[in-house]
């Protein structure tokens, strides 16, 4: 009797264990195939996207920079996506109206928005707004980079800086230049332009670019810098001199022409961005999926071709690098408006 009762012992024992073992390749089997599954997943609910046309908006009146550029990339990734990614014109308060509309939405993606590096410098002197300018919305690509021009009517009797800030210097009150708007790029530029050259200079502000460049081209104002894409129309026309960049050195974007810095305005650097935002709290793997859609036109031959003929480089890059942007844009922007004057609005 004890020699059975210890045989089944044994038999149990030696069952449980292998029970248990089967078990354990088992779990560890199914972690394995889940662990496996997940990026398919994952691509699959990227893939998924978009479920619906996409409104791309623009917070600016059309014809500015940064709607000739949200347009090209929209068609595009339209034409990637299989479904319609149209601009959404809405303008108002410098770009604030449009871009609190788009901090309301769901961040799923199928409502992007079109900004430019106008927005954090409006942002850095609004004294009060409805939304967190740094967090609200989110980084998806960047599209594009580029210096300014300065550009001024043919009647200020100036080829060149050195003789444009000598004529302001001659001039009571300073020469009158224009902006899209107060605490915009153009606003920043010009304030920026006349401290580090010694002069005065009178802001005339406009409700977009657009009305500021046919004024400067009209004689109303004398002075405008803005992006090429924005003066391009009025300067295929010969109704504006163009006079420099206004990167810090010499642009290959722009060979025959010299730098503000090294023309009279000493430390002068000024650079202008394009890129795609979304809502805040986007899924990242949503987001990687935009940003790499986005990336990928931007190395295609005719978005190069397109950019340069713009007067413009595409600038990629990826969500890592995207991360807090906006927050140091603005506080740069922020120190840039001390230096320039600028004060809180």
């Amino acid at each position: 009797m004890r020699a059975i009762q210890a045989c089944l012992a044994r038999t149990t024992t030696a069952h449980v264990a292998i029970f248990v073992t089967a078990s354990l390749r088992h779990c560890v089997t199914s972690l394995c195939a889940l662990c496996c599954a997940l990026p398919l997943v994952q691509h699959a609910q990227a893939q998924a996207y978009p479920s619906k046309n996409v409104p791309m908006v623009v917070p600016y009146l059309a014809g500015g920079s940064i709607d000739l550029y949200a347009r090209a990339i929209a068609q595009r990734l339209g034409e990637a996506w299989g479904r319609t990614v149209i601009v959404d014109n809405r303008p108002g308060a410098s770009g604030m109206i449009g871009t609190e509309f788009v901090t309301r939405l769901e961040p799923d993606g199928h409502v992007l928005l079109g900004h430019t590096s106008s927005y954090p410098a409006t942002a850095a002197v609004r004294a009060k707004l409805p939304f967190d300018p740094g967090r609200a919305i989110v980084p998806v690509a960047m599209i594009a980079k580029a210096p300014m021009l300065v550009a001024i009517h043919p009647s200020v009797p100036a080829k060149n800086v050195k003789e444009l800030i000598a004529v302001a210097k001659k001039t009571p009150g300073g020469l009158n230049y224009g902006s899209s708007g107060a605490g915009g790029n153009n606003h920043f530029s010009g304030a920026l332009f006349a401290a580090a050259a010694g002069v005065k200079m009178t802001h005339i502000p406009y409700k977009s670019i657009a009305p500021a460049v046919t004024a400067v081209a009209s004689g109303e104002i004398e002075v405008l810098i803005a992006s090429a894409a924005a003066l391009a129309p009025q300067m295929k026309a010969g109704r504006l001199r163009i006079l420099g960049v206004t990167s810090l050195e010499p642009s290959p974007l722009f060979p025959d022409l010299p730098a503000i810095a090294k023309s009279g305005a000493p430390g002068y650097n000024y650079e202008l961005w394009w890129g795609v935002f979304a809502p805040a709290g986007m899924a990242a793997d949503r987001l990687g999926f935009i940003n790499a859609a986005v990336n990928k036109i931007l190395a295609s031959g005719d978005m190069k071709k397109f950019l340069a003929t713009e007067g413009a480089e595409p600038w990629p890059l990826s969500p890592q690098q995207l991360d807090g942007l906006l927050v140091r844009e603005i506080e740069r922007y922020r120190k840039a408006a001390k230096v320039a004057g600028i004060e809180p609005q």
